[in-house]
């Protein structure tokens, strides 16, 4: 008899962890759901504030893939573009795959946009502004070739080639004098957030493989809702050598350096001709970094290249002017000028 009433006992405890189980289960599904329909929103309340006040500030991060389609090999066929807070890249993507609008994640305030290719190249782009109103969630649903070409709004005004663009990462191979991308990786995750006074987006790599142990790596580009500046903030799983960042190099564009009063900053920039828009137009990019995490300044053939010492993680900041910006910097004087005045700022506070 004793040995019924503890069975039954037993069978009593299981149903109550089970309908304990069941409780914390869908309050998670509850909490998760929230939180996914709050971040979207989030994206959603940037674009329908921008609509009621244009020109008031904002800071805005969108990430836009295809739904409704289906993969043929490496290319995403049919579908409409549909924004989203986070994705973990398929298998089967790579550059040109008609999947993701304008190819990679974009940051965008009243200033400046930027895109942030989401596959092995990994290169930071500019999008030039002629407005100071919000633009991002128009751009590229018509694929990606008209972005290229000037419009009312602006124009992808950066050639990054085979670089990293402006301000992006990869790794320094000294042997071959070239700058290791993301070719090699296990998976990519990017997830974007907008909030009241800054917006960003995260990108876990894992497994990045390029000599040597693959590493795990994440970064962080936040832009605020005034200025024209990214900040980075890259993070790995173990130490690495050859971390660096840069900006594209182009002919006859000379490179200036900087360094603060305290020899705590320092900055590469380059200002000139350098964009796809009309030849008469002028383009100022700039990266400013720690001076205490600086291995050594190369020049590759491609690329003003920033090389940080062996570390687990490092922040940077970087930019880009247009002269066709709205009130922007015109000249190649007031571009410097602004560079300084920055430069002063992290001397004394350390951040932008």
């Amino acid at each position: 008899m004793n040995n019924v009433n503890n069975h039954e006992n037993s069978l009593l405890q299981i149903g109550k962890l089970i309908r304990k189980s069941m409780k914390f289960s869908l309050f998670t599904i509850c909490i998760a759901g929230a939180f996914i329909s709050s971040t979207l929103s989030a994206q959603t309340s940037v674009i329908e504030n921008s609509k009621k006040n244009p020109k008031a500030p904002f800071s805005y991060a969108e990430l836009s893939v295809k739904e409704g389609g289906k993969w043929e090999g490496n290319q995403y066929i049919g579908g409409t573009f549909k924004n989203i807070q986070e994705l973990t890249l398929p298998e089967a993507h790579t550059d040109h795959s008609s999947y993701i609008r304008y190819e990679g994640i974009g940051l965008e305030n009243n200033q400046i946009g930027y895109r942030l290719y989401l596959d092995w190249r990994n290169a930071t782009d500019i999008f030039g502004k002629k407005v100071n109103t919000l633009v991002l969630p128009e751009v590229g649903q018509d694929g990606f070739e008209s972005y290229h070409h000037d419009a009312p709004w602006g124009q992808d005004i950066l050639k990054s080639g085979r670089t990293i663009g402006i301000g992006s990462y990869g790794r320094y191979d000294e042997q071959n004098d070239y700058v290791e991308t993301f070719k090699i990786v296990k998976n990519t995750t990017a997830k974007v957030v907008n909030e009241k006074d800054q917006s960003y987006a995260i990108i876990n790599y894992k497994g990045w493989k390029t000599w040597g142990n693959p590493v795990d790596l994440q970064s962080k580009l936040t832009i605020l809702p005034k200025d024209r500046f990214v900040k980075v903030d890259l993070t790995l799983s173990n130490s690495l050598s050859g971390l660096c960042t840069g900006i594209v190099a182009f002919k006859d564009i000379p490179l200036k350096q900087g360094i603060s009063k305290n020899k705590k900053w320092g900055y590469i920039a380059t200002y000139g001709q350098q964009t796809l828009a009309k030849k008469e137009d002028n383009l100022g990019m700039a990266v400013f970094y720690p001076i205490e995490s600086l291995d050594q300044y190369v020049k590759t053939k491609s690329t003003h290249t920033i090389i940080f010492k062996k570390t687990k993680n490092i922040s940077y900041y970087f930019l880009g002017a247009w002269s066709q910006e709205p009130n922007g910097l015109t000249t190649e004087d007031a571009f410097y000028q602004d560079l300084d005045k920055k430069l002063d700022i992290l001397d004394k506070t350390q951040q932008l």
